[in-house]
């Protein structure tokens, strides 16, 4: 039997577990996120300095904003900052700066959040979707490669570092390299992630493009964006597009958004990131714990195809020595005919969970013109229907670890008994 932490004596392979009573089970609420209990840890540093800014009536612009693009740009080992709205806007602003326009294709993978590929279509280019690794569910570097076979007038490539692990850059830049094309990372869900050299992700691609969304781990109060490049002439550009293209004031060369990050929001956000470190390593210890847990009881990584026995259970596929994977989602894999029932049981148990992403983007109705089909991307279509996030933010406690680990557990091997 794999080894397990002390404290994680609850299952046994091959004997009866010790499965949290239903008394104990009754009493555990495990959301999939608990942000008011990360809030309670940080109050007292939140509070003066969001009256600062009140009593400073400095909402847009000023000192925080550019505080922050400083230490967002040193923290992710590039060069240059820009604050914006929202991370869709940094994907827009990105690829606008790039000159994308309308009669481009951009290439992104199928299986990723919508705003990878909607900002794409904002601008009038086309997506170009690629299927994406069955182990990390990060793109494809083949899928990639074909997409250039098969279509012209590709001008840019939006690798997704998907659930807070780096997608493989180097094949990305040498693809981009090789038809003359910028990458675009997208790392909405990966600010800290690291490659196996230890180079942060949004520091080598032409730009890089970040989320501020609560849920994140580095999460603000509201909608919030970064953008990130190492060439001058990139960020002063998406610093004039994200204010109407002004340059200088109330002068307009180009058509920009109105895509600036409040001060508000940089202040919150300047005290998070004192905490951003020890939260990402939160997140990893739950996940060694729910990768021994699950390991013990018969489940493999998701480099084992489900079809090759064990229990039908397959957590992530542990990041590669030197890396660093942030867990922004702790995303397991089951069978499809009992994705939904284990997501039922867990419900029952008082256990949130999501399905990150129940469509792939080549099929969602808004992208029908594009004339994908069905089957035409395997993995992410079968990612789709198996996966299942888990609750894997910092301030879990033993007892919720314990609850969350042993009944995935139990609900997968009762259920897929069921199945037979």
């Amino acid at each position: 039997m794999a080894h397990l932490p002390a404290h994680a004596g609850f299952l046994r392979q091959g004997a009866k577990e010790c499965l949290v009573t239903t008394a104990t089970a009754a009493a555990v609420n495990v959301p999939l996120l608990d942000l008011k209990a990360q809030y309670a840890t940080i109050r007292s540093e939140i509070e003066p300095v969001v009256k600062d800014v009140i009593e400073s009536q400095y909402f847009i612009g000023g000192p925080k904003i550019a505080e922050l693009e400083a230490e967002t740009a040193k923290y992710c080992h590039a060069k240059h900052a820009i604050g914006c709205a929202n991370g869709s806007d940094a994907i827009l602003l990105a690829l606008m700066a790039l000159g994308i326009q309308a009669g481009d294709a951009v290439v992104c993978p199928t299986y990723t959040f919508f705003a990878t590929a909607g900002s794409v279509h904002r601008l009038g280019a086309q997506p170009v979707f690629v299927d994406v690794d069955p182990a990390t569910y990060n793109i494809c570097p083949e899928s990639t490669r074909a997409a250039f076979r098969c279509h012209k007038n590709i001008k840019a490539i939006v690798p997704v570092h998907l659930f807070g692990q780096a997608a493989d850059l180097d094949a990305m830049l040498a693809i981009g390299a090789e038809h003359g094309v910028p990458v675009v990372e997208d790392a909405a869900q990966a600010i800290g992630t690291e490659d196996p050299q230890g180079r942060r992700v949004g520091s080598r691609g032409a730009i890089g493009t970040f989320s501020y969304f609560p849920s994140k781990n580095l999460g603000g109060f509201g909608d919030g964006g970064i953008i990130t490049t190492n060439d001058d002439a990139l960020a002063t550009r998406m610093m004039r597009l994200r204010n109407h293209g002004m340059e200088p004031k109330y002068y307009h060369d180009e058509v920009g958004l109105n895509s600036r990050l409040d001060a508000l929001q940089a202040a919150v956000l300047l005290v998070k990131m004192r905490h951003l470190d020890a939260w990402s390593a939160g997140r990893q210890r739950n996940a060694a714990f729910y990768d021994a847990a699950f390991r013990a009881a018969g489940a493999a990584d998701s480099s084992v195809a489900l079809s090759e026995g064990g229990l039908p259970l397959r957590f992530p596929k542990p990041a590669v020595q030197g890396s660093r994977h942030i867990y922004n989602q702790y995303t397991i894999r089951v069978p499809a005919a009992i994705r939904d029932a284990v997501r039922q049981d867990l419900a029952d148990r008082k256990i949130g969970t999501e399905i990150y992403y129940p469509v792939p983007l080549h099929l969602q109705k808004c992208f029908a013109h594009l004339h994908y089909t069905k089957g035409i991307f395997p993995h992410a279509e079968s990612a789709a229907l198996e996966t299942i996030a888990l609750p894997i933010f910092a301030d879990l406690t033993q007892a919720q670890l314990e609850h969350v680990a042993a009944s995935v557990v139990e609900s997968v091997r009762n259920r897929a008994s069921s199945a037979r």
